[in-house]
């Protein structure tokens, strides 16, 4: 039985948007073992199901897919942070918190 990780993916420090972030990823987690041909040098794998990394718009759809395939998966849930709003010159306030050595 193939496992299979379901997830979605974080941003990346550079965006600011939010256009990529309520997709869906099933990824294989079963890596065959990789074979060099002797000849020419060129790497392979057994099975083209193990390089499956497919989107979903939902997590629904995803679980679907896993359950219709008899893929065995489990879901990684991304941890959202709490976003602390200040200005700028909360930095140089005189009474602010200070890193302890």
């Amino acid at each position: 039985m193939t496992e299979v990780v379901i997830y979605q993916k974080a941003k990346t420090p550079t965006q600011s948007g939010k256009a990529k972030k309520y997709n869906w990823y099933l990824e294989s987690l079963n890596i065959s073992e990789v074979k060099v041909d002797p000849l020419m040098g060129w790497i392979g794998q057994d099975l083209s199901k193990n390089t499956l990394k497919l989107k979903f718009n939902n997590l629904e759809e995803a679980v679907n897919f896993a359950e219709k395939e008899s893929l065995e998966y489990k879901i990684i849930y991304k941890n959202n942070k709490k976003i602390i709003i200040k200005s700028y010159a909360d930095n140089f306030r005189f009474n602010r918190i200070k890193c302890e050595k």
